[in-house]
């Protein structure tokens, strides 16, 4: 099986400019995914469903992934 195309986007809060982030970006495919990989390894991904990510994004918004603020 080949690797999904995705639209690829890094964070402008990315510590180096782009060389060691997270990068996330919807799946080209029609489908309503999300793919999220780390810029150090680019061939290994996660995807998740569009409601997973907009639980994420809801908990990054509200504050439960606050660790060390």
């Amino acid at each position: 099986m080949s690797a999904p195309e995705v639209s690829w986007h890094i964070s402008s809060y990315s510590a180096d400019g782009g060389g060691t982030c997270v990068e996330a970006g919807p799946l080209n495919d029609g489908t309503d995914r999300v793919a999220v990989r780390h810029s150090r390894s680019p061939g290994d991904l996660i995807v998740y469903s569009k409601a997973e990510w907009q639980a994420f994004l809801a908990g990054v918004r509200g504050g439960e992934f606050d660790f060390f603020g």
